[in-house]
């Protein structure tokens, strides 16, 4: 006569594998290789980058007069270096936040890194715009220069790799225009809908609606937590990075979102 498995003796039977599992996963020591990869290797693309003022709809953030829509994420004042129009990571300083939080936006913003590098890799005008000061769109040096895919300009750092590298030459600048939109969260904490990102890279789209797998972690991987609105935060990642000419246009606020 067979034994019928009932839901509870199934659960005695699978809950030691479910233990054991959940046991190693927690113990799991993740390093910043483990979420690295070189490949696919995008191709190298010449565009000439496209510069955009900022429409009657927008909110400018940096105009080169004065950091006033800007703060220290240590508090006070921005001590980034502000010179001819453009403001300049002073290394040490700290990032730096806007003022004002925000959801949904299109985030227009030109940068360029230092005409003279010491280094390699992400060693090499190394920065990067943290949407809801969560997710990051890399900026990097990289023309001529070689790092995992998903670390280089434009990535989904550590996420998505853009579809292509269409740097400008050092010293040079570069413009991203960032399309993101925000994720939401039921009651309980959940996911309900994942942030998306597209991105345009001196005017070529090199990420197309990237869907957001949760925070930007150096190690380990990505996750979601549940929050609101939040600021739009440049890097100090210890390299002279300049940027120039910010502004967004807030999606959320449109008479006819979808």
């Amino acid at each position: 006569m067979s034994k019928v498995i009932t839901p509870e003796l199934l659960l005695l039977i699978l809950l030691p594998l479910i233990i054991v599992q959940t046991a190693c996963s927690q113990s799991r020591e993740w390093t910043p290789e483990d979420t690295e990869f070189y490949e696919p290797v995008p191709p190298i693309i010449e565009s000439s980058p496209v510069f955009q003022e900022p429409p009657s709809d927008a909110m400018v953030l940096f105009d080169g007069e004065g950091f006033s829509a800007w703060e220290s994420v240590r508090g006070g004042d921005v001590e980034w270096e502000l010179k001819d129009g453009t403001m300049t990571v002073k290394p040490g300083a700290g990032n730096i936040v806007t003022k004002e939080n925000f959801g949904s936006v299109q985030l227009y913003l030109e940068w360029k890194s230092p005409e003279v590098i010491d280094g390699d890799g992400q060693g090499r005008g190394n920065s990067g715009v943290f949407l809801q000061r969560r997710y990051e769109v890399q900026v990097l040096d990289m023309y001529e220069n070689e790092t995992y895919t998903n670390g280089m300009a434009a990535s989904i750092y550590k996420q998505h790799v853009p579809y292509a590298n269409v740097a400008s030459p050092r010293g040079e600048w570069n413009s991203y225009n960032i399309i993101f939109e925000a994720p939401e969260f039921r009651e309980n904490g959940s996911v309900e809908k994942p942030a998306y990102v597209t991105v345009f890279w001196n005017g070529v789209l090199v990420q197309h609606k990237a869907e957001v797998q949760g925070s930007t972690e150096y190690i380990g991987p990505p996750s979601y937590t549940m929050h609101g609105e939040d600021g739009i935060e440049l890097q100090d990642h210890s390299d002279r990075v300049s940027f120039r000419n910010i502004w967004l246009r807030k999606l959320d606020e449109s008479p006819v979102r979808r």
